[in-house]
């Protein structure tokens, strides 16, 4: 079954911005019956769509008669200042929605009561959304992934009534749910990012918060007790809200669901031994555990099918994947740590390496990582603030060389390794993607690509 041809019947959308998200609701809008309007600033992607949307692209002039304006996680409708077209939707009392507020009402209207499972945080909720998935698909519960990671929300199939939507939500996605209430709502963590567009740190929590919305005592809230800012939230919701409430560690720590020694547990006795999940390394993935399992638990997951899920779960693409083993040289693809806290997770995990960092970055530049740099014994920087990064690097004494791309990082990497007897080069670049590239996952795969052709030329040089 899929959704009617006639849900959205009488209802026009006007879409802005036409990247995965847009398309996509562009594409489904138009299937479920709904009238649809497109636009994009940029002239190059309105040549790229297809020629079956070409025929509704026009600037929007006015948002009258339109039930909404559908709008990209990247443009905003408020800091650090409106798009005119968001700016015209606030005017006109026009709805500015995100494409997961639309799945969500497409579903209730087709008289679906599959679950919504809404996860966010920092760092870590594309691998917790990730996991869950894998839990749930193991368990045989029908399950699907999407929203800020992977497939567009609105791009994800019809679920009956045993199933469950899991969406990675974004703070951009969380401040355009009008109706959305998640069945189980989780908060992995909060550090400061995306201050650009929510104005400062009290901005930023208050775009978190709105994943709790619509909530009552029959929903969960997962949350980390492993920052302030979260264990301030748990008080709030306590006293603002009613909703039932399981804390997380990925330490021993005082909480519902923690870990302890590798050891993932409960009150009711031993989850799981992490030890035997070769690709959830680290305290950071202990909480991403500790998270996935509690959610799983709480979704109709056996206990006993939970260690074994853990064991089979195959990893996130750019996310700590060892890409290539090249003379006992293992490089990793930590592309999606587009911050610093994010790449502190991995730098954690080996006592020594080399390092590939840069790109665009973030408030805070890498000063967080000062406790992780004795492991770096040479640092590679790409992209437009490499020289920013490698102030930070001069003051604490890290040795560090601008090699400006990666073209430039893997082969330089990989001799000094070689001469140094280092087995770990790791890309975790502390820095967004898009001076060089239109995504992280695009910088990962040229990561990925580049070691593949080192990987050749070193196979042909020992041949001969």
């Amino acid at each position: 079954m899929d959704f009617s041809p006639t849900l959205f019947q009488d209802h026009r959308y006007a879409i802005l911005g036409l990247g995965k998200n847009g398309i996509a609701a562009a594409q489904r809008l138009l299937a479920m019956g709904a009238e649809i309007q497109l636009w994009d600033d940029q002239e190059k992607k309105r040549c790229e769509i297809s020629p079956q949307l070409q025929q509704y692209l026009s600037p929007l002039t006015t948002l009258q008669g339109f039930n909404a304006l559908v709008l990209s996680p990247g443009i905003p409708h408020h800091l650090p200042k409106p798009h005119p077209v968001a700016q015209m939707a606030i005017d006109q009392n026009i709805p500015i929605l995100s494409d997961a507020e639309l799945l969500y009402r497409a579903v209730k209207k087709s008289g679906s009561t599959a679950r919504f499972v809404a996860i966010t945080g920092t760092n870590g909720k594309s691998t917790t959304t990730v996991l869950l998935t894998h839990l749930l698909d193991h368990a045989g519960i029908p399950a699907v992934a999407g929203g800020n990671l992977g497939p567009a929300a609105l791009s994800l199939p019809f679920l009956g009534n045993d199933g469950v939507y899991v969406l990675e939500m974004s703070s951009y996605m969380l401040e355009r749910l009008p109706s959305f209430a998640a069945t189980i709502a989780c908060l992995l963590n909060l550090t400061p990012d995306h201050l650009e567009r929510h104005g400062d740190m009290n901005g930023y929590i208050d775009a978190k918060l709105h994943i709790f919305d619509r909530q009552s005592l029959d929903n969960l809230a997962v949350i980390g007790i492993e920052d302030d800012h979260c264990t301030n939230i748990i008080q709030h919701l306590k006293t603002n809200h009613s909703v039932t409430i399981k804390t997380i560690a990925g330490s021993y720590k005082t909480a519902n669901v923690w870990v302890k020694d590798g050891i993932l547990q409960d009150y009711e006795g031993i989850l799981a031994d992490l030890g035997l999940a070769p690709l959830l390394p680290g305290d950071h993935n202990a909480q991403n555990a500790a998270a996935a399992v509690t959610m799983a638990l709480a979704l109709g997951v056996d206990r006993s099918k939970i260690q074994q899920g853990l064991n089979t779960y195959q990893g996130l693409a750019h996310r700590q994947r060892p890409i290539a083993t090249l003379n006992e040289i293992t490089f990793v693809n930590d592309s999606k740590a587009t911050n610093a806290d994010a790449a502190s997770k991995a730098l954690a995990c080996y006592s020594e390496l080399v390092w590939i960092a840069g790109g665009m970055a973030k408030t805070n530049g890498i000063e967080d990582l000062v406790p992780y740099f004795p492991r770096i014994k040479l640092a590679l920087l790409i992209g437009q603030d490499a020289p920013t990064l490698a102030h930070t690097l001069q003051k604490h004494n890290v040795p560090y060389k601008i090699v400006e791309t990666l073209e430039h990082a893997v082969p330089e990497a990989f001799t000094f390794a070689q001469q140094r007897h280092i087995h770990t080069v790791l890309l975790s670049p502390a820095c967004a993607s898009f001076d060089q590239y239109n995504s992280f996952e695009e910088r990962g795969d040229h990561f990925a690509q580049l070691v593949q052709q080192l990987a050749l030329s070193v196979k042909h040089t020992q041949k001969n």
